[in-house]
């Protein structure tokens, strides 16, 4: 299917780039959710289904709103307020979200569950298609309770997959914002849209969109056009357009595929004198987060042992805590990154 979407004048100047953690939620559950997942999130995804499954956020909310394939809620992607937002301002937006967006995204999950499953029409819901599990439900029946529900899984998902790994994916989200700020600079916004993904051209006024499987429909003149770069977006375009906000493209972030490659773990021997031979193979070990448990396994010391270590190289600004329920994963910070990739 191919769709344009008219541009005025007035809507590339209001064209701006935002950094949104949940709209890298929904494009993390629909790459978990693909079968097979995509050759460059396995990696990561070999890490963190494990710790989903075991907190059952694998059968959960998300996986019942973000399917594989088809709708993503509108209502999980409010537009960010600020160039780089933070998850607590976006899950807040998700709360207040209203009834007419709701129902709105309701009726188009019933409709692409009625696909699947061969059937069409109305339901007695009031939806269109096939029967939806027992969350959906809930949401009809109790929204303002079930969306409290909805934030608190997306906050233990964030804590397990995304958290650990932010200060890496942060890094190239922003570093795409720059390149792409600059060649706009450059060349205008016009040059930009049309290398955003090889499924979007801009000729003669409109931004022309191929592959959708919904139309991108005409939002009101002004309202501007909203690009949020993506770590996991690959190797899709992903859009939000719901009226009268501006309309959002999620694409595929320059360097992507760089935050899951592997890095050799550094030579210990330069940092050692300073912060210590374990804190420093510690370091060297977090090149995947882990547990207490975990680490003291790999470096052959007690969990106590470990956990204290941990606590020093935290208040340091070197390791980051993330806990959702009984989970605890440790991860380098920027700085700790910084630090080792320098070393000789």
């Amino acid at each position: 299917m191919r769709t344009g979407l008219p541009l005025t004048a007035d809507d590339l100047a209001l064209t701006r780039f935002a950094v949104s953690p949940m709209w890298e939620v929904v494009a993390a559950c629909r790459a978990l959710a693909a079968d097979p997942v995509p050759v460059p999130h396995r990696r990561w995804a070999a890490q963190v289904r494990p710790r989903l499954a075991a907190a059952g956020l694998d059968r959960g909310w998300l996986a019942e709103l973000v399917p594989p394939h088809g709708h993503l809620p509108d209502f999980l992607n409010p537009v960010p307020d600020r160039p780089v937002t933070d998850l607590a301002a976006e899950l807040a937006a998700i709360r207040a979200t209203g009834p007419a967006l709701l129902r709105h995204d309701l009726d188009c999950l019933h409709a692409d569950r009625g696909n699947r499953d061969g059937r069409g029409g109305r339901d007695g819901r009031g939806g269109r298609g096939g029967r939806s599990g027992p969350r959906l439900r809930a949401l009809e029946r109790e929204p303002e309770q079930a969306l409290r529900r909805i934030t608190a899984e997306i906050e233990a998902f964030w804590q397990l997959a995304l958290a650990p790994y932010w200060s890496r994916i942060g890094a190239v989200l922003e570093a795409d914002v720059l390149r792409r700020a600059r060649r706009a600079a450059e060349r205008g916004s016009a040059a930009v849209l049309g290398e955003l993904h090889g499924t979007v051209r801009w000729a003669d006024g409109t931004l022309h969109l191929s592959e959708r499987h919904c139309a991108v429909t005409r939002i009101p003149t002004g309202a501007g056009l909203l690009l949020v770069p993506s770590v996991f977006a690959w190797p899709r375009l992903l859009t939000r357009t719901v009226s009268p906000d501006p309309p959002q493209l999620c694409y595929p972030a320059l360097g992507a595929a760089t935050v899951w490659e592997h890095r050799p773990a550094p030579r210990a021997e330069a940092l050692a004198p300073v912060l210590g031979r374990t804190r420093t193979r510690l370091l060297a070990e977090l090149d995947v987060p882990a547990s207490t448990t975990e680490l003291a396994a790999r470096c052959g010391i007690t969990a106590p042992a470990a956990s204290q270590h941990l606590t020093a190289l935290r208040t340091a600004g070197l390791v980051s805590s993330h806990r959702a329920g009984r989970f605890v994963l440790y991860a380098r910070t920027a700085v700790a990154d910084g630090w080792l990739a320098a070393l000789p």
